[in-house]
């Protein structure tokens, strides 16, 4: 398998860069799509309280499914440095072992998750700390989409595979399908069958197994597909075994932090009342439309840090990670400049509720200043991914977390959801500088030849 070829103008890199970012954009963008088409079509049922069951179901669900997010990073990070090797060795079986032992573990888990399913949910339910109103809402939702487990987590393999191998178009065609196919049955199964909650659910199980079925036929095209030579002795390798295990354990650590931040965010929000949580849920809809495109160019830098950190090439990586943030931080100004003009009419398409709109509409500061706040982290973590240093996202994670935690308990009881918001904004800043302390071991390491040029290569830092 060979390696695509090396950018070593400023426009080659600028075109690879947005050759790799543009479809991770459209595709990540109809992401959290599902979540908007979720939140409106209940948004706009008679019962106020759905529209919180749904963003408390979501992010019982992040708990649950995105804490196994490691599948997706590690298997990123490992395709694209073994995907870098090949530019001076033509074998690709690491690649496939990879990809292999990736799937055994994301089977693995999920059948533990929906042996330990009940008691997850009350487990969630009593941290959320809400009550009957919108427990029984919220468990109408979970126990549906629990089912999706097996599919939700081979696809982050085969996700995570697919963009180590930088074959971005089939990531879009995959999210494409996923996503838009989950939108159609949302909008066939609730305004049109009145399915309700249980409907948003629905959609969601028969769209992961579907894409699941696609994602076998993508991945089957790109890589070595031969039963026969895939042995179990090597898949159950020792070492490779251990590497895995201390890097999924170290993401998992760093995942499960960034998860409970944001569950701890929702449960915060339930506490400030139905609307406050109402409105913060649409806001964070916004926010995550924002971080899904952004994650394009952090997509990007993961593929390309991971390729150069597998060949060893300091130049590459250099260029990398100079030109991917160079563009995201322009795309995210814009998307500041875009809430900034259209946001009271953004708010708007997601409900015709007044109270909750009102609200919404005293978070637009929030909205407008946090894609160039978040844009930092999200490429730092691109680069740690790409360069599977693990070890260093997890501290960085948990030093973040804990002060939006402390943050939050201080600020909120003075200043209510606006102290909310301020707490999960010095969050992403946390996060951000938490990992560019640790940057320079990267970009500095002996890994990389030192006899290493290039003509683009006057990058040595973030």
């Amino acid at each position: 398998m060979a390696s695509s070829p090396s950018p070593h103008t400023r426009l080659q890199w600028h075109t690879r860069v947005w050759q790799l970012s543009l479809p991770i954009i459209f595709s990540n963008i109809s992401v959290p799509l599902v979540g908007a088409v979720d939140t409106a079509v209940v948004g706009h049922l008679a019962r106020v309280e759905l529209i919180g069951a749904v963003a408390l179901g979501a992010s019982i669900f992040s708990l649950v499914f995105w804490t196994f997010g490691f599948l997706r990073m590690a298997t990123s990070g490992l395709v694209a440095q073994a995907f870098g090797a090949t530019s001076t060795s033509a074998d690709s079986s690491a690649i496939s072992l990879t990809f292999w032992r990736s799937l055994l573990v994301a089977i693995v888990l999920a059948c533990v998750v929906l042996l330990l399913h009940k008691p997850l949910l009350s487990f969630s339910l009593w941290l959320l700390g809400t009550d009957d109103t919108l427990n029984a809402p919220t468990s109408e939702y979970y126990d549906i989409r629990i089912w999706a487990a097996p599919a939700t987590l081979a696809n982050y393999v085969i996700l995570g595979t697919l963009i180590g191998l930088q074959k971005m178009r089939a990531v879009l065609v995959f999210q494409l399908f996923l996503n838009l196919l989950n939108i159609v049955l949302d909008l066939l199964f609730v305004p049109v069958f009145g399915w309700g909650i249980a409907g948003v659910a629905t959609a969601t199980l028969i769209s992961e197994y579907s894409a699941l079925a696609l994602g076998f036929m993508l991945v089957r095209k790109r890589i070595p597909w031969n039963a026969s030579q895939l042995h179990w002795k090597s898949m159950l390798e020792r070492t490779a075994l251990t590497h895995l295990f201390k890097l999924n354990t170290n993401i998992f650590i760093r995942t499960l932090m960034l998860v409970l931040s944001f569950f701890y965010f929702n449960a915060k929000s339930a506490s400030l009342g139905a609307v406050a949580l109402a409105a913060n849920a649409i806001a964070l809809q916004i926010l995550h439309i924002c971080a899904y495109a952004l994650d394009g160019f952090a997509h990007a830098v993961e593929t390309l840090s991971g390729h150069a950190w597998g060949s060893k090439k300091r130049h590459y990586f250099n260029s990398a990670v100079k030109y991917s943030t160079l563009q995201s931080i322009i795309v995210a100004a814009l998307m500041s400049a875009g809430i900034a003009v259209f946001g009271e009419q953004i708010i708007a398409l997601f409900t015709n509720q007044q109270q909750v709109t009102e609200v919404a509409n005293l978070l637009l500061p929030w909205l407008i200043a946090l894609p160039i706040i978040s844009v930092w982290c999200y490429q730092l973590d691109g680069i740690f991914i790409g360069t599977t240093h693990s070890r260093e996202m997890r501290n960085a994670m948990v030093f973040s977390a804990i002060v939006f935690l402390v943050t939050a308990q201080l600020l909120i009881p003075r200043m209510g959801n606006s102290g909310l918001w301020l707490s999960f904004s010095l969050f992403m800043i946390t996060r951000a500088l938490s990992l560019l302390y640790y940057y320079p071991k990267i970009s500095n390491n002996q890994h990389f030849n030192q006899h290493d040029s290039g003509k683009v290569s006057s990058v040595s830092s973030l």
